[in-house]
């Protein structure tokens, strides 16, 4: 692996991060470009971002700018000119770093092909990225965080680890129109997210319900923000209905942003494990996640492993996104009780 020797770059040093989606991967990898910035309080720094989570970095105080990756877009011969057009405005930027925090074949390609004078990626064997680069930092345990791994490509860049930054800037706007839109009730708000990118880490949306039905009536201040994309929505409705009055159906409804203010004001997220988990870890909110097939010490709500429910049983964790047990299929999730969540959730409340 090659040394960071060729240059000793100014406090204006240049930096390309690439960590395009998804968005619990991105959230994860924003405190690098923090503490950079910190770290080079006038650098100059730019994101490949998929094009469909701009809006979450878009007007983000440490980015010089951002550099949108158009995934199905240039999927597409049709469209190769506008990659190649992307390419070049990426070469013209003479960056000093590249940090390749996703390091598979698409990313180390762009990573190469930008040109930067040092190249730094994680050493992940997937698709054999790590050739590309000048520098791959090795996870030093199979368990360690993602978050942590991240942050391991910054030690030989010569930026120190200084958690004294703000993950998720306040959207002072965004907070305000959300006032205006929902007129919050006061009291104690409770995110639910019953949705999940993969079927087997999705807990069972009766159990939601159950949950739901049961803190309304043990929390008398409590009010619920059911919170989840467009197809969600069924389930939003069947949550939110089991404490009428006090809860409100958000799922199809928020934005990137207003979802992000949205579990910014709550008191305890219940999630599966999915992106807004990510985010309510990154605002310091107490998070109770239900993981089912995935390893909670990799990639978790970062700090609060002791708030993670799974079972403890032998096929977990089994990364699979279909479940294979034909006796007992999803047991990793239906075996976790809705009363089980409910105790946890009124001792963090």
């Amino acid at each position: 692996m090659a040394r960071l020797s060729r240059r000793v770059p100014s406090l204006r040093v240049k930096v390309f991060i690439l960590k395009p989606s998804s968005l619990g991967d991105v959230i994860q990898a924003l405190p690098v470009l923090r503490m950079i910035r910190k770290h080079h309080g006038e650098a100059e720094i730019y994101w490949w971002l998929d094009s469909r989570l701009v809006p979450l970095l878009e007007g983000d105080p440490d980015l010089a700018g951002i550099i949108p990756f158009e995934r199905r877009r240039w999927a597409s011969p049709l469209h190769w000119d506008e990659a190649l057009k992307s390419i070049r405005a990426m070469r013209s930027h003479r960056f000093d770093w590249v940090v390749d925090l996703q390091s598979l074949a698409r990313s180390a390609a762009c990573a190469w092909l930008a040109g930067g004078e040092f190249t730094i990626g994680l050493e992940d064997p997937r698709e054999g990225a790590h050739a590309l680069y000048d520098m791959a930092v090795p996870r030093p345990s199979y368990d360690t965080h993602a978050v942590d791994w991240y942050l391991g490509t910054l030690a030989p860049l010569g930026v120190p680890i200084d958690w004294n930054i703000d993950w998720l800037p306040l959207r002072p706007r965004v907070a305000q129109a959300l006032d205006e839109k929902w007129h919050p009730e006061r009291g104690r708000w409770i995110a639910i997210q019953p949705g999940a990118r993969w079927t087997t880490k999705r807990w069972p949306t009766d159990y939601y319900i159950q949950v739901v039905q049961r803190l309304a009536e043990l929390v008398a201040d409590a009010h619920f923000a059911v919170l989840g994309g467009m197809d969600d929505q069924e389930a939003g409705r069947s949550i939110a209905a089991a404490a009428p009055g006090r809860s409100l159906d958000l799922t199809g409804r928020t934005s990137l942003v207003e979802m992000i203010e949205w579990i910014r004001r709550c008191d305890l997220v219940i999630s599966n494990d999915t992106g807004p988990m990510h985010v309510a870890a990154a605002l310091g909110r107490k998070v109770l996640a239900i993981f089912g097939p995935t390893n909670p010490r990799r990639t978790g709500p970062y700090r609060q492993i002791e708030n993670v429910l799974q079972l403890d049983l032998p096929c977990v964790p089994c990364l699979a996104t279909h479940c294979r047990l034909e006796a007992s299929p999803l047991e990793c999730l239906r075996g976790i009780r809705p009363d089980v969540v409910v105790e946890r959730a009124v001792g963090m409340l």
